[in-house]
């Protein structure tokens, strides 16, 4: 039974923190630690974190930041506490189910990531008729491609060996940790993915995700400029996986970058429209639905921001 550590980290996050520490101290794997860093929470969460260290001093491990590092970072600094074997990302605002880290350490065996199927659950802890399989496709192998627009592995449910740690780390804090962690794996091993919810995943207005699109869809100020934003943001991503000096191939990463970027300055971009389309099936895989059919997408990426800026020109007269 190898050690696993629980990388918990915690921001002011009293309201649910006990809920999930009971759910954490009733894993039937035994052979666990729970490293908690609190990133100088105002309320009451050092607190409680104390309090279960002092009822578990052989399970908790308790560190609090000298000053706040934000929710990326705060992750970079309780993975280098941690001892295991295995480490598994925690939340403060979720509640595990109790078989959920024996189910991962049987099933991880050769992968360097292990991740899970999720419950969607409301604020008030009610459980939600939804998971996370229902809203995208679950990636597992050992194909990066489809971690370059979208990722399927909410650190909730990730578990990784901890050779993969020198790979990872150092976080940037403009990306999220999760989503590069798997992009890591998926290049230098593999992934494995159990269909099997084992994690309740809250949803609430001051989580760091919004994966149900919740405060996008009350955000008026969010769809403005949200077309350049967002390209603007993904080029950022791509060239960051592109710099990774493990790629697996590093030509398609390199070819898809270069009509990504220039599709951004020009008016048309019919050869980036055609890369779309060799390669939508790899790239598109974890979308499960989608707002227009894969031709009409495809048809769409032939015309350049420039063009896109020129027809919104025209038609805000």
């Amino acid at each position: 039974m190898p050690l696993v550590s629980i990388a918990l980290c915690v921001y002011n996050g009293e309201k649910y923190l006990a809920q999930q520490l009971d759910s954490l101290i009733s894993q039937s794997y035994k052979n666990i630690e729970i490293v908690a860093l609190d990133d100088c929470s105002s309320d009451g969460s050092f607190h409680i974190l104390n309090q279960y260290k002092a009822k578990f001093p052989d399970t908790f491990r308790v560190y609090s930041n000298r000053e706040n590092k934000g929710y990326v970072k705060n992750f970079e600094a309780a993975l280098n506490l941690c001892e295991g074997e295995y480490i598994a990302f925690c939340d403060q605002d979720d509640i595990w189910f109790p078989d959920k880290i024996e189910r991962q350490v049987a099933g991880i065996q050769d992968s360097l990531l292990i991740y899970h199927d999720s419950q969607f659950m409301q604020e008030d802890g009610t459980y939600m008729d939804k998971k996370m399989s229902e809203i995208i496709n679950m990636i597992q192998g050992s194909d990066p491609v489809p971690f370059l627009l979208f990722n399927s592995i909410s650190g909730h449910s990730l578990m990784i060996h901890r050779r993969l740690l020198p790979h990872i780390l150092p976080f940037d804090p403009q990306h999220f940790h999760d989503h590069w962690t798997a992009y890591v794996a998926a290049n230098l091993g593999s992934i494995t993915y159990l269909p099997e919810c084992l994690v309740a995943y809250r949803q609430h207005q001051t989580s760091s995700t919004d994966i149900l699109n919740r405060r996008k869809k009350l955000d008026k100020k969010y769809h403005e400029n949200r077309d350049l934003n967002k390209l603007k943001k993904e080029l950022t991503w791509l060239k960051k996986c592109q710099h990774f000096s493990g790629n697996r191939d590093p030509q398609f990463i390199n070819s898809f970058v270069s009509l990504f970027e220039a599709r951004l300055n020009d008016f048309f971009s019919f050869a980036y429209a055609q890369f779309i389309k060799t390669y939508f099936d790899r790239l598109f895989y974890v979308q499960k639905k989608r707002k227009s059919s894969r031709s009409g997408y495809i048809y769409r990426q032939i015309w350049g921001l420039k063009a896109k800026r020129l027809w919104a020109t025209l038609f805000s007269w």
